[in-house]
């Protein structure tokens, strides 16, 4: 099983260690030949105008799109879940627009608003998830062919699946806890099906 990272800006070495630690073999990703040899994709956290601006350069963006919507899949934490969204509520720029949700950036405010909390997510069952939340966005509406998968404690939608994408606003590949790499590498092996 190759996991591609996009390795065009941000935290993507983080990704690849869990990738790693749990037995599969992860690549950089920064040009379109490299997503035909890979079974699934992050798009790592950072920031999300540069890796849009990248992956237009690259020629990235309509090969992904491409591959997304024949079954690729993808998860995106933080910079990578507004990558993928459909809608954004706080600016205009280009994203993929492939999971159908409506995301506003930076929703917790900058930097030094970022912090950590424990969050149920029922997918990975006990114990709770310790998230990192940095200059992180939430998803504010989503479609009914989106699950929720987890919320913070006010009710704002912090992770979710649309069939083959995942998304968390926060970035797990930052817990000392390797359970949402699991559950993505179990989705490109096919055996989580989404519920939806």
């Amino acid at each position: 099983m190759i996991i591609g990272v996009l390795a065009l800006q941000g935290a993507f070495q983080e990704h690849i260690k869990v990738l790693e630690q749990l037995g599969a073999q992860a690549v950089e990703v920064r040009l379109p030949e490299q997503l035909q040899s890979i079974n699934g994709l992050i798009i790592p956290g950072g920031e999300s105008t540069s890796i849009l601006k990248l992956m237009k350069h690259y020629l990235l963006a309509e090969p992904l799109r491409e591959l997304t919507r024949s079954g690729l899949p993808v998860l995106g934490t933080c910079a990578g879940l507004i990558v993928l969204a459909k809608y954004l509520s706080t600016n205009s720029c280009e994203t993929l627009g492939l999971m159908d949700m409506t995301v506003a950036r930076n929703a917790f405010g900058r930097q030094v608003d970022s912090f950590e909390t424990e969050i149920n997510v029922p997918v990975l069952g006990e114990p709770p998830f310790k998230a990192v939340f940095i200059r992180a966005p939430i998803i504010e509406k989503v479609s009914p062919q989106v699950e929720v998968l987890a919320r913070l404690t006010n009710g704002t939608i912090v992770a979710a699946r649309q069939g083959n994408l995942v998304v968390t606003a926060f970035h797990p590949e930052l817990a000392d806890d390797s359970r949402f790499h699991r559950y993505f590498l179990d989705i490109v092996k096919g055996e989580r099906a989404t519920s939806l």
